[in-house]
């Protein structure tokens, strides 16, 4: 395990405790960067880092760390009401090739590249994986140019959740991933502007079998979720395959604002279903095709059903947007409930690419309160089996 970047002194070491003879789990309480460094350092599987509440320099590189299934490195705060902030650098964190590795409880702040980073270090036959992050606040970052707030490179099995992520560059990402397999970004809430060309969260570069569950998009750049994108061909992980992301689901989450909440974009088979998407501000989904020549399919094989849809006339350009060299013949549209707020009897004018299957239209949702961001379906709504699905409505 190299560790990069780092002056660690003696006594720095002789303050750390002893780590556990393999097999073994102990919890390891740091106060100062320096001895972050040394713990993670010198972690063996199991090893629980727990971070005290401070403020601490970014700009922290650790490549190869590396636990077990079972027995994961994590780094986490101390005291989950006082969470240590790492301030700064390039990224705040750098991880190159982990594997079993998790985060928890951290906030990341004002870093000029990235919030965190982790990567494959280029070995694209070996990805990283079994990574998880949980409750990070990740937020001013960048703040211009192609900065992301989590950008994961060829990282696969991982999982980010309950995280908020909060103004990343103005052509970034909220999380970008590129090359990544067998996700799950879930309970996330992202907050920026709706008149950039940000997105929330992106998949592209061959990435697949992702899912995107229940999260919150709060004017989320100007694609709340690009579900693909366009990638230079020398970064496809494992290699181009036709397609710049694949079986890509997003569900149960809400979207406010946005020039357009869901964007298709050199996809080969994704769904959107089951979300309530309100007051986008250009079109409600856009189906593209950016990355193009032999190797690609045309955008392709999407699948949006069961939505709530509430838009406005006098902000919403048009449902759809159709790019050039794509096939939206072959997506469908089923059991969504359209309602346009200031025009009702405009709800079915919606100028889809094919006829859509069982959908409703016209009739207020009913939302518990809109103004204040609550779009819960009062159980009184006349929209059935369509948007978040929820347990308890109001």
């Amino acid at each position: 395990m190299i560790l990069h970047n780092t002056n660690v002194s003696l006594l720095a070491l002789l303050l750390i405790p002893l780590l556990p003879l393999p097999g073994q789990s102990i919890e390891i309480t740091v106060d100062s960067r320096e001895k972050l460094v040394t713990a993670v350092e010198r972690a063996t599987p199991g090893t629980t880092i727990l971070i005290a509440p401070g403020t601490y320099q970014g700009g922290l590189h650790f490549h190869g760390i590396q636990g077990e299934a079972g027995k994961p490195i994590t780094l986490a705060a101390a005291d989950k009401e006082h969470r240590p902030i790492f301030n700064g650098r390039n990224s705040c964190f750098h991880f190159t090739d982990p594997a079993y590795v998790e985060l928890h409880d951290l906030v990341l702040v004002e870093a000029s590249g990235n919030g965190i980073n982790i990567d494959d270090g280029g070995s694209y036959d070996s990805p990283a994986h079994h990574v998880v992050l949980r409750g990070l606040t990740v937020r001013d970052i960048g703040p211009s140019g192609n900065r992301d707030g989590i950008k994961l490179s060829g990282l696969d099995d991982f999982r980010v959740e309950d995280c908020t992520i909060q103004r990343w560059g103005t052509g970034g990402s909220g999380i970008d991933m590129v090359g990544c397999h067998r996700g799950q970004v879930v309970g996330c809430t992202f907050r920026y502007r709706s008149d950039l060309a940000a997105n929330g969260v992106q998949t592209k570069g061959g990435s697949t079998d992702i899912v995107i569950r229940r999260c919150r998009f709060e004017n989320a750049g100007g694609r709340s979720v690009n579900i693909g994108g366009s990638t230079g061909l020398p970064y496809f992980r494992p290699k181009v395959d036709g397609y710049e992301a694949q079986d890509i689901i997003v569900e149960d989450c809400t979207f406010i604002g946005s020039s357009a909440p869901i964007c298709f974009v050199g996809v080969d088979g994704a769904r959107v279903q089951y979300n309530t998407i309100y007051r986008p501000t250009r079109y409600v989904v856009r189906i593209l095709q950016e990355s193009r020549g032999d190797q690609f399919v045309a955008c392709r094989n999407g699948v949006f059903a069961n939505n709530v849809i509430a838009f406005r006339s006098d902000e919403t350009r048009g449902i759809a947007n159709i790019g050039a060299g794509t096939a939206p013949a072959t997506f469908k549209f089923n059991d969504n409930h359209w309602f346009c707020i200031d025009r009702p009897e405009r709800s079915n004018r919606l100028s889809l690419p094919v006829k859509e299957t069982r959908g409703t239209h016209g009739s207020d949702p009913l939302f518990a309160d809109a103004a204040q961001g609550d779009l819960r379906l009062q159980s009184t709504s006349p929209v059935q089996d369509a948007g978040v699905r929820v347990k308890d409505s109001p």
